[in-house]
């Protein structure tokens, strides 16, 4: 047995099931950032120009790689489908936004994002460990079909 597997073998069976009802709300809170990004997008990619010295074209990619992060990302975590995939995807943005975003002078004032945004990158990181749990869609694998 190789350390993956036995990483994910220990992942699939320390998994109590009321961590499924945080990673399904994790999932649709992201979803619903995805689609709150896509509909501010113009805002977005200014909120990266003014912090990042990317060029257009950059900003304009990582734009779009947020929404399609967090849409496609949320929808997975809800399911329960590719759970670390979802989560691999989505840390890179978590990250950014704790490195870009919220850092500065914005972390200090009193609505701040950024405790949600590292509550969130530590949820992402613990559901990459843990794997999706026992309330998941799940392929039944080796299954012979009789037509």
């Amino acid at each position: 047995m190789t350390i993956l597997q036995r990483f994910e073998h220990w992942g699939d069976t320390h998994h109590p099931k009321w961590l499924d009802i945080i990673r399904i709300l994790l999932g649709v809170f992201l979803f619903y950032k995805g689609i709150d990004f896509l509909q501010n997008l113009p805002s977005v990619k200014g909120e990266l120009h003014n912090k990042t010295s990317f060029n257009e074209y950059t900003i304009l990619l990582l734009g779009h790689y947020v929404v399609f992060a967090h849409i496609i990302g949320g929808i997975l975590l809800t399911t329960g489908l590719f759970t670390r995939f979802a989560c691999l995807i989505q840390i890179p943005v978590l990250l950014g936004a704790i490195i870009f975003v919220n850092s500065g002078n914005s972390a200090i004032k009193p609505y701040s994002e950024l405790f949600l945004s590292v509550i969130v990158l530590l949820l992402l990181v613990y559901f990459m460990v843990i794997g999706n749990g026992p309330w998941a869609v799940k392929f039944k694998e080796n299954e012979k079909r009789h037509v």
